[in-house]
């Protein structure tokens, strides 16, 4: 019986449903999800084992015009992807039409020039009737003739299990990358932060998420209990204030959230302290994304 492993790498437009479709392939909740843009930040990994495969999918950020340093970081995530993957999925948000977009258009002429396998996801099918998924569908086969396509819902796991079943079947012959009980690439810390952040994208609007970024200064693995202290990062001062909110009531209540999140992830009571402090202009500030991963 011979063994197949490979990469596949999973990238298209902020809000196409990368996020959801990874979480639905891999079986367990390793990216957050929120209905707001650019929720995710790196590429983070999930990996499913078996006797007979190995699958490593690379969750990326949405496909975007860098507006800060940060941006920029999150553009080489996306840019690895083309260069190392064994077989890319393109996710196309069936309620959405990105192909008037520009800044797609070098994408779109990446994709067609992949000598691996592309599958373009149509995803969303929940929100569309026949016409418009035909549509959808001829619209991709004449764009990227050589490419698979495949309509999903991953929101309601629809035909995810296809999806899976073709890419293990694209996959080429190889070794393991990961031991077989690994589930991320990504350390408890990482996983920790973005559960603190994916609340703060639930809880505040408006600038604040965009604007904040989450850094475990400890993270304490006791037999009963893991003690986790998190400091937040806001650009202003006036930001730390909504954040913080009335005698502490807006931290205290995505705290609690978070810390329910992490107790399921987990598996072990929680203890989480939170600090809010003021970075002026850290997205464009080198030192400190290089120093938080952004950038190489």
């Amino acid at each position: 019986m011979t063994h197949k492993t490979g990469f596949v790498n999973i990238i298209g437009k902020p809000n196409a449903g990368k996020s959801t479709l990874t979480n639905a392939l891999v079986g367990e909740k390793i990216s957050i999800i929120t209905a707001k843009a650019q929720t995710t930040r790196h590429r983070i990994m999930g990996i499913i084992s078996d006797k007979d495969y190995q699958v490593v999918f690379s969750d990326t950020p949405g496909i975007i015009a860098p507006h800060y340093k940060m941006h920029e970081g999150m553009m080489q995530f996306v840019d690895t992807s083309f260069k190392d993957a064994d077989v890319i999925v393109y996710v196309s948000p069936g309620d959405e039409d990105e192909s008037r977009d520009e800044k797609f258009a070098d994408t779109f002429s990446r994709l067609e020039k992949m000598e691996i396998p592309v599958i373009v996801v149509i995803n969303k099918i929940d929100l569309l009737d026949n016409v418009k998924l035909e549509a959808k569908a001829d619209f991709w086969k004449q764009k990227l003739p050589k490419a698979e396509i495949i309509p999903v819902s991953a929101s309601e796991k629809f035909n995810t299990d296809y999806l899976l079943k073709r890419i293990k079947e694209l996959l080429p012959e190889g070794p393991a990358f990961f031991p077989e009980d690994q589930l991320t690439d990504k350390s408890e810390r990482f996983i920790a932060a973005e559960i603190i952040r994916e609340k703060i994208l639930r809880y505040y609007e408006k600038e604040i998420p965009y604007s904040v970024d989450v850094h475990i200064e400890s993270f304490k693995d006791e037999p009963t209990i893991i003690r986790i202290t998190a400091v937040i990062y806001v650009e202003r001062e006036s930001q730390k204030m909504i954040l913080i909110g009335q005698g502490g009531k807006s931290i205290k209540g995505m705290g609690m959230a978070a810390r329910k999140d992490m107790e399921k992830f987990f598996g072990k009571k929680i203890f989480l302290e939170t600090t809010v402090k003021v970075k002026k202009d850290w997205r464009n500030d080198e030192n400190y994304l290089k120093t938080h991963g952004y950038l190489e």
